[in-house]
């Protein structure tokens, strides 16, 4: 390998940020690599503290983000800014995660100038374009424009080889968020919050696009309802900022005594938060991953996951927005042990901590 390759790596949210924060640390300790990261900051503060947790400086911060905007003025927006970052950078490797529209416009930009794009957490698939919309679109357009599909499981894997992907583009590393956990779960964290240590904690996270209006609404209720039949727990809830999230949970929780609504935790907070957790209630794909390898079980509030192998594994459950099925599966996690230690095995399907070496050995064997 003689001259130094360039790696530009994107990151635009939160979830981008942790899964990423691996590959981006490893990649800077590489003789071989000029490693330069580009924030479009689609979401301007979650980003910026789980890049201080983890040390990471961007390079080149677009600062996309606007009150309100629109799918499709921030993909247009996105796309001009990401072809000046192209052009200046003339990178050989640019690398992404996931499935937001960051992710999307960026694989969309990188096949513009012929340049090799990595899908990290590549092949993830509900197969139906509304649910999640507008995720399922974005990661189906990025499959398509990848030189790389860095898989993390072989179900991933094999979605990618339905949709007609080359085998020898694909590789199964595991996912990176297992990497940041892993990382992470063994310090010592803070919480910063004062809880009942007397009472079961119950951690929510609700924020998902294709939940707002009703469906929050019932799991809002559920939630309330939850919380005034079992005066032994306590409901920790970080609540998005998003007015259509915020607004209706402070009206229907906030008056509860053993409902503590706070703003989002960060990544290091949060990860204590799953650790002192005895249930998650979250439409999070993030948690789907994480919460199962810290033994803890999680009720989805989706009707579908491009997750399947901890619902298949029995540590992950499904309940949608219905009213009845999120209080019914709660409580029925409350009151029966042997069903509540069928889903707290501490298992997971999604990785080793070992992503990100699987990824930088991918690129360090291409350039040689």
């Amino acid at each position: 390998m003689n001259a130094k390759k360039n790696i530009l790596v994107v990151v635009g949210t939160r979830p981008e940020a942790i899964k990423m924060a691996p590959v981006i640390l490893l990649l800077k300790q590489q003789s071989w690599a000029n490693v330069r990261v580009l924030a479009t900051a689609q979401h301007r503060h979650m980003l910026d503290q789980v890049l201080m947790f983890f040390a990471i400086n961007p390079d080149i911060d677009l600062n996309i983000m606007r009150p309100n905007q629109s799918l499709t003025s921030l993909t247009a927006r996105l796309l001009l800014e990401l072809d000046d970052v192209l052009l200046a950078e003339k990178p050989d490797v640019v690398l992404a995660q996931g499935d937001t529209t960051t992710v999307m416009t960026v694989a969309l930009a990188c096949f513009y100038h012929r340049i090799s794009f990595g899908h990290v957490e590549a092949g993830l698939r509900t197969w139906d374009m509304q649910n999640p919309f507008p995720e399922e679109a974005n990661r189906v357009i990025a499959g398509r424009l990848a030189r790389w599909h860095f898989a993390p499981t072989e179900s991933s894997r094999q979605n990618l080889l339905r949709e007609g992907m080359s085998d020898s583009d694909i590789v199964v590393t595991g996912n990176t968020v297992i990497d940041a956990l892993l990382m992470t779960a063994s310090k010592e964290l803070e919480l910063g919050i004062a809880l009942d240590d007397t009472k079961r904690l119950v951690l929510v996270t609700a924020h998902r696009r294709e939940n707002f209006g009703e469906p929050f609404r019932n799991i809002c209720h559920a939630l309330r309802t939850l919380a005034e039949c079992n005066a032994d727990i306590q409901i920790l809830y970080p609540v998005h900022p998003n007015p259509n999230v915020k607004d209706m949970a402070h009206e229907i929780l906030g008056a509860f005594d053993n409902i503590i609504l706070c703003e989002p935790l960060d990544y290091a907070p949060f990860i204590a938060a799953m650790k002192k957790a005895y249930l998650i209630i979250s439409d999070s794909g993030g948690v789907q991953e994480e919460a199962p390898a810290l033994g803890k079980p999680v009720l989805v509030l989706r009707d579908e996951t491009e997750r399947p192998e901890a619902v298949k594994m029995g540590v992950v459950k499904l309940v949608g927005s219905n009213y009845e099925h999120i209080v019914k599966e709660a409580q029925l996690l409350l009151d029966n042990e042997s069903a509540y230690q069928a889903m707290a095995r501490g298992v997971s399907p999604y990785g080793d901590g070992k992503g990100a070496e699987r990824i930088v050995k991918v690129l360090q064997d291409h350039f040689s």
